[in-house]
């Protein structure tokens, strides 16, 4: 990776007494280490990345405290990382974007869940779930009851994160179950500090090897007819034991307040927003004092029954504050309390909204509802009127406006080398006709949005050439199917082209090679330029893909026969490309890997190095593209072919022309896609490429001294 995490290491290696100022996801990385974590794993992706980025980049610091740390290839090698806890006291930590990445290391969950661990198991996940999430709408809370496993949902408070981090190893360890931490995205970019311990040095790691394995024991391996005592011991001893655990440590926090025959239950992670939801009813202060009684569940599998009973008992009504559908936590309260013939009135979804994240605003709606049925008051009324005020508000605008607003979806970065092949591909079905396009997961998935709208469905990372299976028999037209490099590795070689060339399907692959796994963060993959290739100053401007052919190889050694690598930038050569693909002879995969670095790392490649350049003295030539006016007809097909935010608009300058003609703002990195789709396509001739030369030789200052006065002399007076 080029991004750097230097300062963010430093922070890890705070001692006993020294005070941590962060985000959220780094205090927990660093609880890991106080913890006495002895490896780590995981597979990058927001809102968590940074916890496995920082580990990879402090692999010598890891290496002195004898943790091991490991970049998986995906969640189900992450997951599979901790079966060394199985049977070792060791305690290990791995980390992936949830629910997509919990999907993927289901299998290797439930297998672990159900012999239980020795050691400490912490599953750190990014629960992506409501505004802004980039995933479908599920919560790992299903995961957890499925597999019987400790879901640890911390207060958004960094002291307290910490704190469930070193009791979510021993909640574990004294329950024999793994633990899921789930960590939304408001909590892993929390900012705040806390006092910190030094680290602990695992008793058994690197730098501590044992000597002799476990001995064999049949009741540490997930398979029948052991299994059904693992099911039984679940229920038997294992949940009882981590209920101890959470009453004993007090993990769950009882807040008291001045209306004791009412009380809110609400999920750790919700905490902050409940609060400030209080605070717009006039019942909490500033400070979190809130009037009415809290249970904030910073575990929330399992719950403790005393602990709800105790808490409802004798109170008029009680308002489970839960996030999602089903109900669970819900439900689980209303069976514990009518178990004990507790007839507390119960609310939850009844008032709050049934889906999506419980914002603020949301959240306070439904707790109106809840405070006016039992506090009657100004308060209330004065909540009802700010919640009013802001659905006036927004009337207010959409009025003033002529119509709604466009959308903005995100999009390609400027210069991204996978806009050009999306360019190729509509031109081809130009030619063609339109066919039928498997999507993934990655940044080619932007090309779901305009001006491309391409991708029939997305059902997984790597998995689009499986997801193809089923239509292409009955399409009289190939189909085609699109992966990134990192889906590639991730789930396609196995799930897709191998079970392409098995069953010997007629299909396109298209594989975008730009290096890195980009849309989680541009990691480093199998696939991924070396560093001798990155520090090559005499080649700093080239695209680098090209000098790691792990993917073309490794298809070949799978035995497609139909192998082709193209530049992405090269549209006119990958719009030919695809045709070929399309009306080949060849009954068989056709893979075409579309090879081109990601822009981004790119440019953090030849920025630096072309600064350094500057500050010699040196000759620099940055290219830029631009359009002639005069020429430009204002059609904007190469708008509609392109997408690139720096080819936009302008007023016309011409006042007998109305049409606006096209132009290129500052931003382009000069990547040349406008020129290469004015000639693919055939449109007007009106880009034209330009070199600004910074420090020119003498004969450069010439030979531009010399057009310039040609240049002047041709012009009017």
């Amino acid at each position: 990776m080029e991004v750097s995490f230097s300062k963010e290491i430093e922070s890890l290696a705070l001692g006993a007494g020294d005070t941590f100022h962060g985000e959220g996801i780094l205090a927990i990385t660093k609880a890991l280490l106080q913890s006495g974590v002895a490896y780590v794993g995981g597979y990058q992706g927001a809102p968590i990345s940074h916890l496995l980025d920082v580990m990879v980049q402090a692999k010598p610091y890891m290496d002195e405290l004898g943790v091991h740390v490991e970049a998986c290839a995906n969640e189900a090698s992450a997951a599979a990382m901790l079966g060394a806890s199985i049977h070792y006291p060791l305690r290990g930590a791995v980390t992936w974007k949830s629910i997509v990445g919990t999907n993927v290391a289901s299998d290797a969950l439930s297998n672990l869940s159900s012999p239980g661990v020795t050691g400490g198991a912490l599953i750190v996940v990014g629960e992506d779930y409501g505004e802004g999430a980039s995933v479908i709408q599920e919560r790992t809370q299903a995961y957890a009851l499925k597999s019987t496993m400790c879901l640890l949902d911390p207060r958004p408070d960094l002291p307290v994160m910490v704190n469930m981090v070193e009791h979510g190893f021993r909640l574990s360890e004294a329950s024999n179950m793994p633990c899921i931490l789930e960590l939304r995205i408001r909590a892993c970019h929390v900012r705040g500090s806390f006092e910190t311990k030094a680290n602990v040095r695992p008793a058994i790691s690197t730098r501590a090897l044992m000597e002799n394995p476990a001995t064999f024991d049949y009741m540490r391996l997930a398979h029948p007819p052991v299994t059904f005592r693992h099911e039984k011991l679940k229920g038997e001893q294992r949940i009882p034991a981590a209920r101890k655990y959470i009453a004993d440590n007090h993990l769950n926090e009882l807040m008291p307040g001045k209306h004791d025959d009412l009380g809110v239950i609400v999920q750790g992670g919700l905490y902050n927003s409940l609060q400030r939801s209080l605070q717009q009813l006039g019942l909490a202060d500033a400070f979190g004092e809130s009037d009415i009684p809290l249970l904030v569940l910073n575990v929330t599998y399992p719950l403790v029954p005393e602990q709800i009973a105790d808490f409802c008992a004798g109170k008029r009504a009680v308002i489970v504050v839960e996030e999602g559908q089903p109900e669970y936590i819900e439900q689980e309260i209303a069976t514990l309390l009518r178990r004990r013939d507790i007839q507390t009135k119960l609310h939850g979804k009844d008032v709050l909204q049934a889906a999506g994240e419980l914002s603020v605003e949301i959240m306070s709606q439904g707790l109106s509802l809840f405070a006016s049925s039992y506090l009657p008051g100004p308060a209330t009324e004065t909540a009802k009127a700010w919640l009013a005020g802001n659905r006036e508000r927004r009337e207010a605008v959409a009025k003033m406006l002529e119509k709604p607003l466009p959308i903005r979806p995100p999009g390609f970065c400027v210069g991204c080398p996978e806009r050009p092949v999306f360019s190729a591909l509509k031109l081809t079905q130009a030619e063609i006709g339109p066919v039928h396009i498997a999507g993934d997961i990655g940044c080619h998935a932007f090309a779901t949005f305009e001006p491309f709208s391409m991708g029939h469905s997305i059902l997984g990372y790597g998995m689009s050439l499986a997801s193809r299976a089923g239509v292409s028999p009955m399409m009289q037209r190939r189909t085609l199917a699109v992966m990134g490099d990192g889906g590639f590795w991730h789930n396609g070689l196995l799930t897709g082209v191998q079970s392409a060339l098995f069953n010997n399907d007629d299909a396109v692959l298209l594989i975008f090679k730009n290096g890195y796994t980009s849309a989680t963060g541009t990691q480093d993959i199998i696939s991924t330029p070396g560093d001798s290739q990155k520090d090559d100053e005499l080649d700093k401007t080239r695209s680098l893909t090209h000098t790691n052919i792990t993917i073309e190889k490794t298809l070949q050694g799978l035995g497609v026969k139909w192998l082709r690598t193209v530049h992405t930038y090269n549209v006119e050569k990958m719009r030919e490309t695809l045709k070929a693909a399309f009306t080949s002879d060849f009954n068989g995969l056709k893979v075409i890997v579309a090879e081109g670095e990601c822009q981004l790392e790119r440019q953090r490649r030849i920025k630096p190095w072309l600064a350094s350049l500057l500050k010699k003295g040196k000759r620099v030539v940055r290219v830029k593209y631009g359009v002639d006016e005069d020429v430009c007809n204002g059609d904007h097909a190469c708008i509609r072919l392109s997408g690139c935010p720096t080819l936009t608009i302008k007023d016309n300058p011409d006042p007998l022309k109305v049409d606006p003609v096209a132009v290129v703002i500052d931003g382009c990195v000069g990547c040349g896609l406008c020129g290469e789709n004015a000639h693919a396509a055939t449109l007007c001739p009106s880009f034209y490429r330009a070199e600004v030369i910074q420090n020119p030789k003498w004969h450069e200052r010439l030979v531009a001294g010399l057009r310039g006065a040609v240049v002047r002399a041709l012009q009017p007076a």
